[in-house]
């Protein structure tokens, strides 16, 4: 009854943060919510399906096809509608009916954005030149948008928003500021035209992504759970892990990792596990908070974990223009390293207080047989991988497109696996009141192996390639996954009871139901996405106005005095308060477009070449580890209602076991061997295990406990390997230069001697163009082997000699770094812009080699705690 009731205060915070806390008692009102839910996912898919371009060839008419190209506009009033409607405005707000003054706000907020559509031709006519009805149109818009995005998220991000657009109409004002950024201030016309009539504001890029590509992703997973899908992954997770020491709490970690690789928010994803495993985990002796804080640490990490990473993947393809698969290459390392790592944590805490795991029928499983299991299955995906490739390669010679090839073997895997799913009986959560047992493995994964097939699908679509095929767009990708997930939820109940011999009538119904549901909770997930990705485009639009985010940049040097180290932690704290109380798509957005940019821009001035994904990460971990920071981490929130321990000591202890999260961006900026950039199969290996065992050792030291209770020196001494395991190259420099540098002549003589395409970096130094001040810079350019000049003209970069001074023209427009150097240095004053010093990396020994005294420590502290154990290390 106790885990009920908690249950049911759980899932009210849920629905107060993600999905709307109304429940109108008019059945006609609550039918309208439920049916604009419904009617959102059907025309999400209809917009990402081939079916508008089919009409628009097969009428004739172009309605089709416009309707696709103005989906963003429709996507915003369905998300204002909806966030009217499912949210209360106040506390005091009517929860059991829809106000009069919400219809108005309903009316005004859909006309405001369909509006864009029905005018869009007399808009097109007149750029810039904005109507008194397209005037007041924008401001109506922005005030109901402004208001939906309060109801169904709180203050923060209209603090945030609602600070960028007082600096567009203000900003001009500030002497210091203009002088920062160039800004004279807009007027009310242009800064309203700016943010809603253009596609640069609030129907910018973001919210294009969240109508194209997020939509689909979060339905996929709300379908994926109705169906039954959340409910294996915590099954499997207790019957692979909930038998070991600590059990249950490694479970949690696990199936929060599986269902936040495709949950659009840390809360929901709390509750969806955590309703199941804190109340496991408090059984077995684990305390409230402790058991919480678990939760919400894995459920947090399952936001940073790819291929989806709470839709920020797909923001970060646009943002840091990369491919797709790039992005999920270079999150992945950190993100497996970081669950193992969290893994470890429990099971130090289990042995700390001396805890067993569940008693489980059958044979026992342990660690060895589990980390065999892992591998297999590995090897098993990689093998199934290359036979699909193959396959794959064989029906391009028959059919046009691979996906209609591909849907008759599938179908027959399905069946197959339905087929073996109904030889075994449903597994069900553990009753609360019974004797705690975890379910056995094998008829656990075979009884719901076929919730993996859309998921497979899915990845496949978006990472596997044949010489001949691309790979599919997220949006498609989502589209088709979403279509079998569909077909799944509507089909897996009644096949199963069709093989079982059982009478399909009362499961086909049930499949239905699990369909409609999806529907309706993948829209109602979306409502504070849609509305947060319209709000965070004001910020865009804001910088793209205004320069604002030169005034943060500005501070944050003035601040950090040109030391990196505090430069990043600054950033790192900021992140922290920017994304407090914000779903992970608008985290992702404000403290990329606020802080990333000065990370670049002051790290160069420092001298470091930060890669732009690498930055991008660096903010965005720390945005997402908000959501366990008190006061407002809501995630510890969601998980204390659960648990029934104070919320404030959950975030706390959640932010602790975090902390190894909060270490990695801090090492992957500077070694960018974690993000597998430039890495090939051999090494990622290699830098797999290494900083895998580096991450450990890092977590056991801030346990306290690794193989027994540490000392204090033998935890200094785990930092300290931990360190030399991260960070092999900074022990290389202190011992050999990592440059050649050369100045004035000799610097293009030492650049002329590189190889072609080598990495050269150039220090440039000259007055600023808003502050004449000296500034430094540093710009990597690709070598051409005996002639500099030519590298640099290839770049755009001409170089003026004057005796020893390597004076710099103006680069030209269009060039790679004439928005970097020509709008940041005045080229034209009395102090002239130059190359001060030119650097080649020099040939030295591999920093590879620090590993051995790293290792050969870590064995002395092994040697010297196992005399000291009083307990199995596993």
């Amino acid at each position: 009854m106790a885990q009920d009731t908690d249950a049911r205060s759980a899932d009210d915070l849920v629905a107060e943060a993600d999905t709307g806390a109304r429940n109108p008692s008019s059945a006609w009102q609550a039918n309208l919510i439920i049916g604009t839910c419904i009617v959102w996912s059907l025309f999400q898919l209809y917009i990402a399906s081939k079916v508008p371009g089919l009409l628009a060839q097969a009428t004739g008419m172009n309605i089709f096809a416009n309707i696709v190209a103005q989906a963003r506009f429709v996507h915003l009033a369905f998300a204002i509608m909806l966030a009217t409607l499912a949210f209360p405005l106040f506390k005091s707000s009517p929860r059991d009916r829809i106000p009069a003054y919400d219809w108005v706000l309903v009316v005004l907020g859909v006309a405001s954005c369909l509006y864009l559509v029905v005018f869009r031709f007399e808009i097109a006519d007149r750029p810039g030149l904005w109507s008194t009805t397209d005037i007041t149109v924008s401001f109506i818009g922005m005030t109901v948008l402004f208001t939906a995005v309060y109801r169904s998220l709180g203050l923060p991000l209209v603090i945030i928003a609602g600070a960028f657009v007082a600096f567009a109409f203000f900003g001009g004002y500030s002497e210091w500021a203009r002088n920062i950024t160039n800004y004279g201030g807009a007027s009310l016309s242009k800064a309203l035209g700016h943010y809603w009539m253009q596609t640069e504001g609030v129907f910018g890029v973001a919210l294009g992504v969240s109508t194209t590509m997020i939509f689909l992703f979060v339905l996929f997973g709300a379908l994926l759970d109705r169906a039954g899908g959340g409910s294996w992954f915590i099954n499997v997770a207790v019957a692979l892990l909930g038998a070991l020491r600590g059990g249950p709490a490694k479970a949690a970690v696990l199936s929060s990792m599986l269902t936040g690789m495709i949950s659009g928010s840390s809360i929901s994803n709390t509750v969806t596990t955590g309703t199941f495993t804190i109340p496991l985990m408090k059984r077995i002796g684990f305390p409230a908070e402790k058991a919480g804080a678990v939760e919400v640490a894995s459920s947090t990490n399952g936001q940073l974990t790819p291929p989806v990473m709470g839709a920020a993947a797909f923001l970060m393809v646009e943002y840091v223009n990369i491919p797709y698969i790039d992005v999920v290459k270079h999150a992945f390392l950190p993100a497996v390293i970081s669950y193992i790592a969290l893994l470890y944590i429990v099971h130090l805490e289990a042995l700390k207080m001396q805890m067993q795991g569940l008693k489980k029928a059958g044979r026992h499983i342990g660690p060895i047989l589990i980390l065999i299991l892992f591998l297999s299955g590995f090897i098993f995906l990689g093998a199934a991988t290359y036979a699909m490739i193959a396959l794959r390669g064989l029906l391009d010679g028959v059919m046009t497109e691979s996906v209609y090839g591909g849907l008759a073997v599938v179908a027959v895997l399905y069946l197959v696996l339905v087929y073996y799913a109904s030889r075994y009986p449903d597994v069900a959560m553990n009753d609360p009141d019974k004797e705690l047992e975890a379910p056995r493995l094998t008829p656990t994964l075979l009884g719901g192996a076929y919730f993996s097939l859309p998921i497979f699908i899915l990845v496949w679509n978006l990472m596997v390639r044949t010489d001949s095929l691309d790979r599919l767009s997220p949006s498609l990708s989502a589209f088709w996954a979403t279509i079998f997930m569909i077909v799944v939820a509507l089909t897996h109940r009644p096949l199963k009871a069709f093989f079982r011999g059982e009478g399909l009538g009362g499961e086909t119904l049930q499949g239905w139901r699990d369909f409609i549901g999806g529907l309706i909770l993948g829209a109602r997930n979306m409502i504070g996405i849609g509305v947060a990705t319209g709000a965070a485009g004001i910020i865009v639009g804001t910088i793209s106005l205004t320069g604002a985010h030169q005034v943060i940049g500005q501070v944050v040097e003035v601040i950090a005095g040109g030391n990196i180290w505090v430069l990043l932690i600054l950033v790192a704290v900021m992140s922290l308060i920017l994304g407090m109380g914000l779903p992970t798509t608008a985290n992702y957005i404000v403290v990329s477009s606020l802080m990333a940019p000065v990370i670049l821009s002051v790290g160069a001035q420092a001298g470091y070449i930060f890669p732009l994904i690498a930055v991008h990460l660096f903010v965005f971990y720390f945005g997402i580890l908000a959501d366990d920071t008190p006061p407002v981490g809501l995630a510890a929130y969601a998980a204390a209602a659960i648990s029934r321990g104070d919320p404030i000591k959950t975030g706390v202890q959640g932010f602790a076991y975090d902390i190894r999260t909060a270490l990695l961006p801090f090492l992957f900026i500077f070694n960018t061997d974690l993000l597998l950039i430039d890495v090939g199969l051999g090494k990622a290996v290699l830098v797999f295990f290494i900083s895998l065992i580096a991450m450990l050792l890092f977590a056991a030291a801030t346990q306290g406990y690794f193989i027994a209770k540490s000392r204090l020196w033998e935890t200094v001494a785990l930092l300290f390997i931990a360190f030399m395991l991260f960070r092999p190259g900074f022990f290389l420099d202190q011992v050999s230069d990592r440059y050649m540098s050369a100045t004035g002549p000799a610097a293009l003589e030492l650049m002329a001697g590189a190889e072609t395409g080598q990495e050269v970096r150039v220090l440039i130094s000259g007055p600023d163009f808003d502050t004449g001040k000296d500034r430094p810079t540093t710009i990597v350019v690709p070598a051409v082997a005996g002639d500099a000049e030519a590298a640099l003209d290839a770049q755009g970069l001409a170089i003026l000699p004057d005796g020893d001074v390597l004076a710099m023209d103006e680069p030209f427009p269009g060039t790679p770094f004439f928005e970097s150097l020509g709008n940041e240095y005045d080229f034209y004053g009395d102090v002239p812009v130059q190359i001060t010093e030119v650097q080649i990396e020099n040939e030295r020994a591999p920093k590879e080699l620090f590993f051995i005294p790293a290792l050969l420590l870590l064995l002395g502290v092994v040697l010297i705690q196992r005399r000291r154990a009083t307990q199995p290390a596993f």
